[in-house]
């Protein structure tokens, strides 16, 4: 089994607090967030063997926050495509993929975090379907699981949604 991760970064500091957005920071509460849903991913043993994460100021600062769950921490890269990334650039990211790799994390931005979840989801248990529903909010996680379908070969509606995490719905403040 192949599984994706989708981790849009956590709350950021308003639009126009920066030149540039791409140099937006995490705000105090979005660092909590980011750390707490870095806690959710390790106590689920969803520990990804690859990050891909955006270059921009407030994915590096999420993925900081996060991975001070995992022991050993999981190897990230980072790619400046995931910036303003098209649900379909997004997918040849995850196509791209080195086979060895079983769990695949993606550290990214919304709208294409929540469009490539709808892509690729084909079901879900019915309370993880109507979180996803709702919005795909700051620091959200989607798990997509694929069955023996190596990266490459990756098709739209081929995953299985098994799990839609928000901080709001662990308790943390965010969103």
């Amino acid at each position: 089994m192949r599984r994706l991760v989708l981790f849009r970064h956590a709350k950021a500091e308003p639009h126009g607090a920066q030149d540039h957005d791409h140099d937006r920071v995490l705000t105090a509460e979005g660092r909590e967030a980011a750390r707490g849903m870095g806690a959710w991913l390790e106590a689920e043993g969803i520990v990804p063997d690859l990050v891909v994460c955006s270059t921009s100021a407030r994915t590096r600062q999420t993925w900081q926050e996060a991975k001070k769950a995992f022991d050993p921490v999981p190897e990230a890269i980072f790619e400046d495509m995931i910036y303003d990334a098209s649900p379909d650039m997004l997918l040849e990211i995850v196509r791209s993929a080195d086979g060895d790799v079983q769990t695949l994390m993606i550290v990214g931005h919304n709208p294409g975090m929540e469009s490539l979840t709808g892509m690729l989801a084909e079901s879900a248990e019915p309370e993880v379907a109507e979180r996803f529903e709702r919005k795909f909010p700051t620091a959200a996680i989607a798990v997509l699981d694929f069955e023996d379908t190596p990266w490459a070969a990756i098709e739209e509606k081929q995953a299985w949604l098994f799990a839609f995490e928000t901080p709001k719905h662990l308790g943390l403040k965010d969103e």
